[in-house]
């Protein structure tokens, strides 16, 4: 009997032993391709020698020391490098462990930020329906995933949200994609009205919407007007990288491709690949600047952040993402992954929509193609896709409520950027093995 806490008490998971490459092996020796990285992490797959060797090294001078004593060289390096590839205005790097707390880091950074330059009333967020942002209490308050809000309600901050970024269902025939995103976008210019700009101290937003849409990418010019209607009122565009980026849409950061400034923007998972758990929070040199010039203290903080060890796997991950030239490559195997998905499942009776960017898809299930009708949510197909998948030898991150927190369901994708072009037909023909078996 394990001791451990399972996330699911009722289906406990198989023991993994090694990694290898883009492939886990359990006990019986069996290997499963890793077709979403986990959960969009193992960019690097699971046996890289140079992270390795990085984290043994730096284990072997100083494995942690605290930060209210001392920096360290891999987070001032890291830093370093981030910042020299960060989007224009981004000046600062205030390291985490993982993504829910580079989340709740921006949120309280922010309204620490709006006290600094004397604007206490500012004291609510707006985000996105269908959006996902973290566990945290208040990165949660934030999200607009339903069903994991629902619990813990009375917990929460006050939140307002709009409408995603979803052109597959929301767009109109009559509509082009330029006006589609215009209209939804102006939606944050509305609820500023309704609850007053000058009570707002951000607005919240994943480039490309991960694990509750299903790898969704906005329209083009969608995000220039949230970046003019947050200028105008004086709030901060807050990015959530956690899972698009550090490569996975095929540049770096994923806002790269939108032609956008945020003032703050999150980065976790594919910063450690899996190797270690850190995340960071970037912001503006005006918000550094602001708390520096004012108490001079950002009052927040955690046990670990800044880790030695983390870091120095984190450096060694985004030297590969960057010099070697691994970003780059995601992007060129997204063209690859794109059209292999399409000639398999572009037709697909069940297959509504496939979209995403470099190593990041997402195909979106439904009852009926015409109708984009979705399957009854009782009929779990998103727990099926899961498990036939995983019997077929592949791990996916298929999800359900992919419409309004219960209706539809989405297969996300996220594989290793070292797949090379046979993987990714063993990926596609898996996932056409599970979903033969479910969908018939």
């Amino acid at each position: 009997m394990s001791h451990v806490f399972p996330r699911h008490s009722k289906s406990p998971p198989r023991l993994a032993t090694r990694g290898e490459g883009p492939y886990l092996f359990d006990t019986d020796g069996r290997a499963y391709l890793d077709g979403s990285g986990g959960a969009a992490v193992s960019c690097l797959g699971h046996s890289d020698p140079d992270v390795i060797a990085a984290i043994q090294a730096q284990v072997g001078r100083m494995a942690y020391a605290h930060t209210s004593f001392f920096t360290s060289e891999p987070a001032e390096e890291l830093a370093d490098l981030l910042i020299a590839h960060a989007p224009e205005g981004i000046d600062r790097v205030y390291f985490v462990s993982g993504g829910s707390e580079a989340v709740e880091a921006a949120l309280k950074l922010a309204r620490q930020y709006m006290l600094e330059i004397g604007q206490p009333e500012r004291d609510r967020f707006i985000a996105r329906r269908q959006s996902y942002h973290g566990n945290t209490l208040a990165a949660l308050a934030t999200g607009g995933n339903a069903w994991r809000k629902e619990p813990f309600a009375p917990l929460m901050i006050g939140t307002s949200h709009i409408a995603p970024c979803y052109a597959y269902r929301d767009q109109r025939e009559d509509e082009s994609a330029e006006a589609y995103g215009i209209r939804v976008a102006d939606e944050l210019e509305a609820e500023l009205q309704r609850v007053g700009p000058e009570t707002v101290i951000g607005f919240v937003a994943e480039p490309v919407v991960g694990a509750t849409l299903g790898a969704v990418p906005p329209v083009p010019g969608y995000f220039k007007r949230i970046r003019e209607i947050c200028d105008r009122h004086g709030i901060l565009l807050i990015l959530d990288e956690v899972m698009c980026g550090m490569g996975r849409t095929g540049t770096l950061f994923a806002c790269e491709q939108e032609g956008v400034r945020p003032d703050i923007v999150t980065i976790a998972k594919g910063l450690g690949a899996g190797y270690q758990p850190i995340g960071a929070t970037l912001c503006s040199a005006a918000i550094h600047d602001a708390i520096a010039d004012g108490t001079g203290f950002f009052q927040h903080g955690h046990t670990y952040i800044g880790h030695p060890t983390a870091c120095a796997a984190g450096l060694a991950v985004v030297r590969k993402l960057t010099d070697g030239g691994l970003t780059a490559r995601a992007a060129e195997l997204g063209h690859v992954l794109d059209a292999k998905l399409r000639a398999a499942f572009g037709q697909h009776p069940h297959i509504g929509d496939i979209r995403g960017r470099g190593m990041f898809y997402g195909l979106e299930v439904v009852e009926d193609r015409e109708t984009k009708a979705p399957f009854d949510p009782a009929r779990g197909v998103n727990k099926a896709l899961k498990k036939a998948a995983f019997d077929a030898g592949l791990l996916c991150y298929p999800m359900g409520g992919t419409i309004d927190g219960r209706r539809g369901d989405h297969v996300l994708l996220a594989p290793p950027f070292i797949l090379t072009e046979a993987q990714i037909d063993e990926l596609v023909d898996k996932l056409g093995t599970a979903f033969r078996t479910v969908l018939g």
